[in-house]
């Protein structure tokens, strides 16, 4: 634009100057004038290209963001998402922990309502209690008959929980072994491991995978009710049937390794 408003001017001023319509004095003027205006355009052509460089700057810095924003944004969607599915999970597992719940307490209403067992339940497993003195004598491990006969029908009420690991723990009182019986159990460790193991067998025998029981004791060491009292003891002396799901056993071997 500048080369062309110059040859412009010339021609203008050359045109002039031969018809004599203006002195060498004006058309310097003229000429200083129209130099002015070229550099004023030329200044102004280079602030809008600073200024088209600077919204294109702009521009790309928003498509940016908008990405970053997009991608954020999914990012989200796919949290949320995933907190659905757990959600629904939890609100399933917890549906289906009380129905096993039901289950077994239904079928074994008759041995709650005498008061030979006691089923609990617990945020990720169900627990059923024994009453000792139906199971063993004093100082005992081996199962009574009458015993076995309960024992049986818990058997069979938890052969159908193939996603739980079934653990057996022998409790007992804080009073020692008699004497005469500590060359066999020499404390209540000994007593309550025996116990446990012996319920794990004939539940082995009744048909309960051997592989999904778990047999341990707590001898005196995890009491539910104090020891002063003959009631407290009896409470004390008894045998835990747990059913605790696989995938949790799983989870705390593997942080305990």
């Amino acid at each position: 634009m500048a080369g062309y408003l110059r040859i412009s001017f010339a021609v203008l001023a050359a045109g002039i100057i031969m018809s004599g319509c203006v002195s060498s004095g004006t058309f310097k003027k003229m000429e200083a004038g129209k130099n002015e205006e070229i550099a004023t355009l030329q200044k102004d052509k280079a602030a809008l290209a600073q200024q088209k460089t600077a919204m294109e700057q702009d521009n790309a810095a928003l498509k940016e963001q908008i990405s970053s924003l997009e991608e954020k944004k999914t990012m989200t969607e796919k949290q949320v998402a995933l907190l659905e599915q757990q959600r629904a999970s939890l609100v399933a597992a917890s549906q289906q922990r009380q129905q096993q719940y039901d289950a077994l307490v239904q079928g074994l209403s008759k041995e709650v309502e005498k008061g030979q067992l006691q089923v609990r339940q617990y945020q990720n497993m169900l627990a059923v209690d024994l009453a000792e003195q139906i199971f063993f004598d004093s100082g005992r491990a081996k199962l009574k008959a009458g015993g076995k006969d309960v024992l049986k029908k818990v058997g069979d009420a938890l052969k159908g929980y193939e996603n739980k690991i079934i653990r057996v723990v022998g409790h007992t009182d804080n009073v020692p072994v008699a004497k005469s019986l500590q060359a066999t159990f020499p404390s209540n460790w000994e007593l309550s491991v025996a116990r446990a193991t012996n319920v794990v067998r004939y539940l082995q025998e009744v048909g309960v995978p051997p592989e999904r029981m778990v047999p341990s004791g707590r001898g005196e060491y995890e009491p539910v009710a104090p020891n002063d009292t003959p009631e407290g003891r009896q409470k004390n002396r008894r045998i835990e049937i747990m059913l605790i799901d696989k995938a949790l056993v799983s989870e705390m071997t593997r942080t305990a390794n």
